[in-house]
């Protein structure tokens, strides 16, 4: 490749109409989640949205790196509000690397990688197809219940043993 040098990127742009999820509403709220977006901006202005009811669905793209801070925003959304019907599709887009040669006689190459994508609708209100894949509800429960389960007991009997201590030789 040190006869390339690297030139143009020309990538598909996420469009609105284009988000894969069935039966959404007319008025959703679209959060397009960039590598070097703020999480404290992003959630604040959806928060602000919710808070008024100028919307009751949110979306959350994020394609590439963006993706984990896409997840993170719809999962601190989804507690602040308990909002309880979730969507989850992921999809590609396509993007074209141009090398143009740095040497007479070679031509220019074209590489087309595909970028992951997330989108997470999020939504107050019952979704109308909920068998759809990526779907996702509370059914009533509450976040940060506490359950006691066997598990968490043999915890707590752990806890209450003195601690291992080294013996020195």
């Amino acid at each position: 490749m040190e006869n390339y040098s690297k030139g143009k990127n020309v990538e598909e742009e996420l469009e609105r109409s284009k988000i894969p999820i069935k039966d959404m509403p007319e008025d959703f709220l679209w959060m397009q989640v960039k590598g070097g977006s703020k999480m404290a901006n992003l959630l604040s202005h959806a928060s602000g949205i919710l808070e008024d009811k100028a919307a009751t669905t949110v979306v959350w793209s994020g394609a590439g790196v963006a993706i984990a801070k896409a997840i993170s925003c719809a999962e601190i959304l989804k507690r602040q509000f308990s909002i309880e019907h979730q969507v989850t599709k992921l999809t590609y887009k396509t993007v074209e690397e141009y090398w143009e040669p740095k040497v007479d006689g070679l031509e220019t190459l074209v590489v087309k990688r595909q970028i992951p994508i997330i989108h997470i609708l999020l939504s107050v209100a019952a979704i109308p197809d909920n068998n759809q894949l990526g779907y996702q509800t509370l059914q009533g429960k509450k976040f940060w219940q506490k359950e006691q389960s066997s598990n968490s007991k043999q915890q707590q009997s752990y806890k209450s043993k003195k601690p291992f201590k080294h013996k020195k030789t």
